[in-house]
């Protein structure tokens, strides 16, 4: 799958058609991550992703794994976001966020659009925005909150296994994951990556925000 206008282009129509849901709890902290398309170009730099090279021209999603010097989910996978300051849009936490995180700045007129609220187990209603990056931008992670970046293909999270699920005692929904490599990524970062590969890739209005989270994701 290019990084190219026509897969922008693709995922700004899905969008524009999907009616994204709005937590209602007033009680709930507000927040928004980006979940940002740009191309593989350096690659994932991930165990267990076969010949990484031959996707440098292909669209990935950035994903980082949080410092483990965080009080708050260290070191899992996640996008660049947080809580919304007073005053501003969540547009705009999405954006800021991305440049504090990952020193990556795009302008507003690259957001393409918005996915479903998903609340957390710890409180927050999370946005997730969807930003066109394109190819050929550089992004370096911010140490005192990322302790790595990673451009992971597209084709990675369409393989046959993905997404899989796990039963646990605390909800009668799974836990949805999303194979990356030899790792996985669970919910809540793992539901955003499935409704954007069946809202924005494919066209469907898939809904997630149902799934449990594990209990480290809790906190």
């Amino acid at each position: 799958m290019r990084c190219d206008n026509t897969l922008r282009t693709r995922i700004e129509q899905n969008l524009r058609q999907f009616e994204a849901r709005v937590a209602a709890d007033a009680s709930l902290r507000r927040a928004a991550v980006a979940i940002t398309i740009a191309d593989v170009g350096p690659g994932a730099d991930l165990d267990g992703l076969e010949n990484p090279g031959d996707w440098s021209n292909d669209a990935a999603l950035l994903l980082t794994r949080r410092s483990a010097e965080l009080r708050n989910h260290p070191g899992q996978w996640a996008f660049p976001g947080g809580r919304v300051d007073p005053g501003e849009t969540l547009i705009e936490t999405a954006l800021r966020e991305m440049q504090e995180e990952i020193n990556l700045a795009l302008a507003a007129d690259r957001v393409l659009g918005v996915l479903d609220d998903f609340v957390t187990r710890s409180g927050f209603a999370m946005t997730p925005v969807v930003v066109w990056a394109g190819a050929g931008v550089h992004a370096e992670p911010n140490p005192a909150e990322v302790a790595s970046i990673h451009r992971i293909p597209l084709a990675e999270f369409l393989r046959e296994d993905a997404p899989s699920f796990e039963h646990t005692e605390t909800s009668d929904h799974p836990i949805l994951r999303m194979p990356v490599g030899s790792d996985y990524i669970a919910t809540p970062t793992a539901a955003l990556i499935y409704q954007f590969c069946e809202v924005c890739l494919a066209g469907r209005d898939t809904r997630v925000d149902h799934y449990e989270q594990p209990e480290f994701a809790w906190r």
